[in-house]
């Protein structure tokens, strides 16, 4: 099945896992083509700027001189040993999965494929997509998975703007249509990944990634419930789970918070449901989970009206300030973030809002620009309340302590003061 190839690998989709993909098989040594339909990711690229958080426009110009190229042409297909699908997977309106773009995808390799090519799709999805959707669309100019072409799943584990894990030293799955699709798979991934972990199939594979992420879900969601009590019954949550993990075995802390943001959390429990929903059968612990974790931020208001309630104030006519509107700490993706919620529901009571992110130069809710705070100390001494909804490293909780009218923790990453509230 081998064939000689010029290009080792075709990325398909540069965005937060294709491009840390094309940079690590570059340092590794591959001849790397990253293939995207955006002309100004592919513009930007090649000129050496970098559109994603992990990436520096040095890493950038580091994966040029290797060799890298970016394009948006799909006939490099034909050329490459190996392509990797790391397009999106969001949504529809409906809440149903939307595998817009990885038809897309698929559809240019198969136009492109040829014998000998090994395929991986990255793209989180339900079971069965790999072999039910991606291999009928590639099998059907004529080649056969497994005798002409290998065809795997790998799901993606990047964590943006996480200091101490990336792609190169977290352990990758893989799980192919046959078993020699599997070695295919291994084998490219063992050239720039520390260690590769064979699934049993693809749809174990694909099962991995949504029962991790589904695992974070509903754990989330317990203790967000739990955060809606314990302050009536005087309880310190934070404490508590702080005292929880210190036990050894059985226990593994999560937090409480706004409300659950990215491209993980609020997204891939749905996949799953989903394709449990098809078969008739009811997935209680997914739903209601999504339940709690989708009512955060109007809990958040609420808590926030109180608040202001207990300063003798209507939420109406108050300045609120914003503190980080991203769904991560220290990154700039607002994937999904509950600040825009959060930020919906305090305009519909009238609050005047403000924000401060210093990662996020230009905030809109409802197409409509909100005012930002060039420091978030002075603002919060004229603001009636402050919500801390994400901690970037720039903001210093215990200086915003002490000059804030009042504020507002969500994430409880404060030290007890008196003006300071925790979820």
């Amino acid at each position: 099945m081998s064939r000689s190839s010029t290009v080792d690998l075709v990325v398909v989709g540069l965005g937060y896992v294709g491009l840390p993909l094309a940079r690590s098989a570059a340092a590794a040594g591959l001849k790397v083509v990253g293939l995207d339909r955006s002309r100004r990711v592919v513009d930007g690229l090649n000129a050496g700027c970098s559109h994603v958080d992990d990436i520096t426009d040095s890493d950038v110009r580091t994966m040029l001189e290797r060799g890298f190229e970016a394009t948006d042409g799909a006939e490099v297909i034909a050329d490459a040993a190996a392509v990797v699908v790391c397009v999106p997977t969001p949504l529809t309106d409906h809440g149903a999965p939307d595998l817009g773009a990885v038809h897309a995808a698929v559809d240019d390799i198969a136009a492109h494929l040829r014998a000998g090519t090994l395929v991986v799709l990255e793209s989180t999805t339900y079971p069965g997509t790999t072999d039910e959707v991606v291999r009928p669309r590639l099998e059907a100019g004529g080649l056969r998975v497994g005798a002409d072409f290998h065809l795997a799943f790998s799901p993606e584990r990047i964590d943006p703007g996480n200091p101490s894990f990336g792609l190169e030293n977290t352990p990758k799955v893989v799980g192919g249509i046959t078993a020699d699709c599997t070695k295919a798979a291994r084998a490219l991934y063992e050239r720039f990944v520390n260690r590769v972990v064979e699934a049993k199939g693809t749809r174990e594979a694909e099962m991995a990634k949504l029962l991790e992420n589904t695992y974070r879900h509903v754990n989330i969601a317990l203790v967000n419930e739990m955060s809606m009590f314990c302050r009536e019954i005087g309880v310190d949550l934070w404490d508590a789970i702080r005292c929880a993990s210190t036990k050894p075995f059985g226990f593994a802390p999560f937090y409480p918070g706004p409300g659950v943001g990215g491209h993980c959390i609020p997204i891939d429990p749905n996949y799953l449901s989903y394709k449990v929903r098809s078969l008739g059968i009811p997935f209680r612990f997914v739903e209601l989970a999504q339940e709690i974790n989708q009512r955060m931020p109007v809990h958040v208001v609420n808590r926030a009206a109180e608040l202001l309630n207990d300063q003798g104030k209507a939420v109406r006519g108050s300045r609120v300030l914003l503190l980080g509107v991203t769904y991560k700490p220290d990154i700039s993706d607002q994937r999904e973030s509950p600040a825009l919620t959060v930020a919906e529901n305090l305009l519909a009571r009238g609050a005047e809002l403000v924000y401060f992110d210093p990662r996020v130069e230009d905030w809109r809710v409802g197409g409509v620009p909100v005012e930002r705070a060039g420091d978030c100390l002075a603002a919060a001494e004229t603001a009636d309340l402050t919500i801390l909804l994400q901690q970037h490293r720039e903001i210093d909780l215990d200086e915003l302590a002490d000059r804030a009218r009042a504020l507002f923790d969500t994430r409880g990453k404060s030290a007890d003061h008196p003006r300071v509230v925790k979820l």
